[in-house]
């Protein structure tokens, strides 16, 4: 059940982001980070309303916040990527960065997986990096190579967006299973003044100001759905692996654009399907 919960979480989150991905490139990637966030706050509060079991204690809430400002800052760095057209390089750094830690984490927790989910745990890493990569269109090549500095501002962004991802899933991960859904609602609603905060300290607009903004609260039921998934996953299973998994989130991204946008798929991604396939297949028997 963790498995299918993690996975569900990775194709929430790939939907998520591809939709707000989109909205990103139309208008600021900080008001659609901003609007996505509070969506999922009234959705992530409905749902704990509805779910009246479980009783959250005062750590519970410390992890929840901190989770909080990791979402936060991994959303915003992701958009504010993928508006700059980076996608190629900051969602195969921001997956990898969102699998490392919370792998570190539940390794130094206690957590022992057996041989065959590690070599899964393994062959995810490099499945995320191909199956985000983009190879250049012949538009790119009329203008040029990408400038060092762009690619650099890229990584800048890939990193800080796994590292944001990877405290999510990290500090959600130490939530109990009777702790309740309170802490999920803190930690969607500590990440928009984050957003805010990150936003102010870059001296970036985060006011939504455009008609096309309001399409980022669509984003927000799916991430509550992600990472509630998640969290559920993280509560039945091992951290190690429910963090691998979710952070497949770019490879339902990469077959949303091409069912939905027609994108073809070219020989990289299609080796990293394959090894992602493998890792969950490696994951599951073990």
């Amino acid at each position: 059940m963790a498995v299918v919960l993690a996975l569900c979480s990775a194709l929430a989150y790939g939907l998520s982001d591809f939709i707000g991905g989109i909205v990103s490139r139309r208008t600021s990637a900080w008001a659609v980070a901003v609007l996505g966030q509070t969506s999922s706050v009234v959705c992530t509060a409905l749902v704990a309303l509805l779910w009246t079991s479980g009783r959250a204690a005062g750590q519970d809430f410390a992890w929840a916040a901190l989770a909080g400002v990791g979402s936060g800052t991994g959303v915003a760095f992701l958009y504010r990527g993928f508006a700059a057209g980076r996608m190629s390089v900051v969602a195969p750094v921001s997956a990898v960065g969102a699998a490392v830690v919370p792998v570190l984490a539940g390794t130094v927790t206690g957590e022992r997986p057996s041989l065959v989910v590690w070599l899964g745990v393994v062959a995810a890493l490099p499945g995320i990096w191909l199956v985000s990569t983009v190879p250049p269109s012949p538009a790119d090549d009329e203008r040029g190579a990408p400038s060092r500095a762009s690619l650099a501002e890229g990584v800048v962004d890939g990193l800080l967006a796994g590292l944001g991802f990877g405290v999510l899933f990290a500090a959600l991960g130490q939530v109990p299973d009777q702790a309740g859904l309170w802490p999920l609602a803190l930690c969607q609603l500590v990440a928009v003044p984050s957003v805010v905060v990150l936003a102010t300290v870059l001296r970036t607009p985060w006011w939504p100001r455009q008609r096309a903004a309001g399409w980022a609260l669509l984003a927000g039921p799916l991430g509550t759905a992600a990472t509630l998934a998640f969290l559920l996953a993280s509560q039945r299973g091992y951290l190690t692996v429910a963090g691998v998994l979710s952070s497949l989130y770019p490879a339902s991204t990469v077959l949303l654009a091409a069912l939905v946008l027609h994108e073809r798929l070219h020989r990289a991604q299609g080796v990293g399907l394959v090894l992602c396939g493998v890792a969950v297949g490696l994951v599951a028997a073990g």
